[in-house]
């Protein structure tokens, strides 16, 4: 009786910091991490590196898992190298040739041959909302540099700072995004606000243009720590009388609370726990609140705000159909009043 073949996934990365795809390789169980493969992707057959190996079951992709080809041969990897060399005179010539079609808001970021040549692709981006025909540009490339196929693909502004690399806002010599992110997560306005971090936005946008990728990464952990805390400008009883938040200190688990006569003073969670707990059997509710800082549910607000809510009071705005009515009848109480019948 024949033993039954183990699957193995192979997750493949096809640059040095970039999202890992997986793929079958049960018909080579002797690749190890590192190993070079030739594989077919939706971009044509590539050369990518094996970045893990999975032996444990894993739910198949509809249409079910890619296999990978082969082992890629020295013969392979020199082919792609010298396809690797033509890149760079590919986005020059790409360029030019917008410059001369008018193409203002479009910016060529680079090209990708596939290893054996068969596919180019020319990343690229916009700087503006309107739509840029490129039917022109692809006609022309693809008359260039036939018989490739040609393919325009569009990036945003985290991928182009991806590939482009540079020192980060915060003085980090490489970028997060070239350094190590394969992935980019969503940033919002809230994650600024719950750190306390200033909301300028040359302190919260990075060289891309976009909210820092690094706002995310210890967003959690100031979200436990403001468990149990009153949030700023509420009004709190403590030890020492009652006062109002000025400020909160979430990693030291602390508020600073104004309070009259006293002045300022620090409290930590357990003070205020303590002696806000209302007695048993009273229906008074706790005034302690386990939301963030200037956290309001269904709103997000635009950079640059500074996030402080001020009470405004209603405006009476004044009836103008009863002005109207007034200045018709002649006068502020209704109708003209008529003197005595003269007899």
């Amino acid at each position: 009786m024949e033993a039954t073949a183990v699957q193995q996934i192979v997750g493949v990365r096809f640059s040095k910091v970039g999202k890992i795809y997986h793929f079958q390789a049960t018909n080579l169980p002797a690749l190890r991490v590192g190993d070079s493969v030739v594989v077919e992707t939706a971009r044509g057959w590539q050369i990518g590196e094996v970045a893990q190996i999975i032996k444990e079951p894993m739910q198949p992709p509809e249409g079910g898992w890619k296999p990978v080809e082969r082992v890629a041969t020295p013969r392979d990897l020199l082919l792609r190298q010298l396809w690797q060399l033509r890149e760079l005179d590919v986005v020059e010539v790409c360029r030019k040739r917008a410059a001369e079609l008018r193409l203002q808001n479009l910016k060529v970021v680079a090209a990708e041959y596939s290893f054996d040549g068969s596919r180019l692709t020319i990343l690229y981006s916009t700087e503006g909302e309107e739509r840029v025909e490129l039917k022109s540009l692809r006609q022309d490339m693809q008359r260039q540099y036939a018989p490739a196929v040609v393919e325009l693909r569009q990036i945003g502004p985290r991928d182009v700072a991806k590939l482009l690399g540079g020192m980060g806002a915060c003085g980090l010599e490489t970028r997060c995004c070239s350094r190590f992110l394969t992935e980019f997560s969503s940033i919002s306005i809230r994650m600024a606000k719950e750190q306390g971090i200033s909301l300028t936005p040359t302190e919260i946008t990075g060289m891309c243009g976009r909210l820092r990728c690094c706002l995310i990464y210890e967003y959690d952990t100031y979200v436990e720590a403001r468990k149990g805390l009153p949030k700023r400008n509420k009004r709190i009883a403590t030890p020492l009388g009652e006062g109002k938040v000025i400020d909160v200190l979430p990693l030291a688990g602390k508020v600073r609370v104004d309070i009259p006569e006293v002045g300022v003073r620090e409290f930590t969670r357990e003070e205020i726990l303590a002696f806000s707990e209302p007695p048993a059997g009273s229906d008074v509710v706790d005034v302690i609140e386990e939301s963030g800082e200037d956290i309001y549910l269904g709103e997000e607000l635009a950079i640059g705000d500074s996030g402080d809510r001020a009470q405004q009071e209603p405006t009476i705005q004044p009836d103008v159909s009863t002005n109207r009515q007034k200045r018709r009848s002649g006068g502020r109480g209704g109708r003209r009043k008529r003197g005595p019948k003269k007899s």
